[in-house]
């Protein structure tokens, strides 16, 4: 069979495409910042530009700024990582790519929650991998449990993601270290993504790496850092696998993007980003309230920037919900069934990477709109 067969479009990018036909279309549907990074991400990048530094790097990246990653883990979650673990990527893409590559091959079984981000397991038809989807629901915050994972045989990886998208539910540390010892206990790679990390409203994120230095953690700079576009990501590996990743950087990607390097080296800013996260607070605590008022929603997400909202009082199809949405008030907001297939139809997914007064037309319109169905 054809391996592209299997590879779904994304759906939230057609959703945009769709909603650029409206000029006053309200987005609720992609997960981009419109934060602005840290001042110092402009200064370096021009800097990098009266130096006409256009050249490849190594394929690893800048060790500067590895090092200055290593230093992110110290700062943030006490944990020892050497800079020689870190590789840079061209975006998180990359980094699963590299990831999936260097861990699995063809035929192996890799698994993923249901719902997740749709691009894991479109990645993994690519690559002829076997994607296992183990459904997770409010009952235990959609969080994969140990005692759910243990149903399902012949595992070589586990992927999940925490903040998630599109729940925004945070793995408490416990659950994560769980899920970290079995692994191990049971020769089963262990692959979390944490690019949401940072954006952590209630309790605290934990990263794998606590757990054990085995874990491969992927994160980047395009949520928390507010870098969507500079296309940078990175992946944290054991020792003995960062030549394997070298090689296929080296083949694949060359490098990452010099320029976008240049600038990361000045995105530590925590004083900045902790404004950031604040505003995006804000943001949530205005959407879910307002939300909750025409949809009902399994939990208040904890981090990222998104809201899971049930449907089944107005539609049975989230994909059709959508359309009709986006065609008769040009509001532009994720279908579930993008994320998976476990009761995905009966749910939507809104972000809140928009100011308060786009979101507040956005809830109005809807409001109008529904309570006259």
């Amino acid at each position: 069979m054809d391996r592209l067969s299997k590879v779904k479009p994304f759906i939230v990018m057609d959703v945009l495409r769709d909603a650029s036909k409206y000029k006053d279309t309200i987005h609720f549907e992609i997960g981009e910042p419109d934060t602005e990074p840290p001042p110092k991400v402009w200064e370096y990048i021009e800097k990098a530009v009266k130096e006409k530094l256009n050249y490849y790097t190594e394929a690893l990246g800048l060790i500067e700024l590895r090092e200055k990653i290593a230093k992110f883990y110290w700062d943030k979650y006490r944990v020892d990582i050497s800079p020689s673990r870190i590789a840079l990527t061209v975006g998180t893409s990359g980094a699963f790519l590299v990831a999936y590559l260097i861990l699995l091959n063809s035929g192996d079984r890799l698994a993923l929650t249901d719902p997740s981000y749709p691009c894991y397991k479109n990645f993994s038809y690519l690559l002829n991998i076997e994607p296992v989807f183990i459904p997770i629901d409010k009952s235990t915050n959609y969080q994969l449990t140990v005692d759910k994972l243990k149903d399902y045989k012949d595992i070589k990886a586990l992927q999940i993601t925490s903040p998630s998208n599109p729940i925004g539910n945070v793995y408490s540390g416990e659950v994560l270290k769980k899920l970290v010892e079995y692994c191990e206990e049971n020769s089963i790679y262990f692959i979390s993504d944490e690019i949401y990390h940072g954006l952590v409203y209630d309790g605290k994120e934990h990263t794998a790496l606590e757990f054990s230095d085995k874990s491969i953690v992927i994160n980047g700079f395009s949520k928390y850092f507010s870098m969507p576009g500079f296309r940078l990501g990175w992946i944290i590996l054991p020792e003995e696998l960062i030549r394997k990743a070298e090689i296929v950087l080296q083949n694949v990607f060359i490098s990452p993007p010099t320029l976008s390097q240049y600038g990361a080296l000045g995105a530590f800013d925590y004083k900045y980003l902790d404004k950031i996260k604040n505003l995006y607070k804000e943001r949530r605590e205005f959407l879910y309230r307002e939300l909750s008022e025409i949809f009902d929603i399994d939990a208040k997400p904890e981090g990222a920037f998104y809201i899971w909202a049930n449907i089944e009082k107005y539609s049975d199809n989230s994909f059709k919900f959508s359309k009709e949405i986006l065609e008769n008030i040009h509001v532009a907001i994720t279908p579930g069934v993008d994320f998976g297939s476990n009761n995905t139809d009966k749910y939507i997914r809104f972000a809140y990477t928009r100011n308060i007064e786009h979101l507040r037309e956005g809830v109005n319109r809807l409001k109008e709109y529904l309570l006259r169905k």
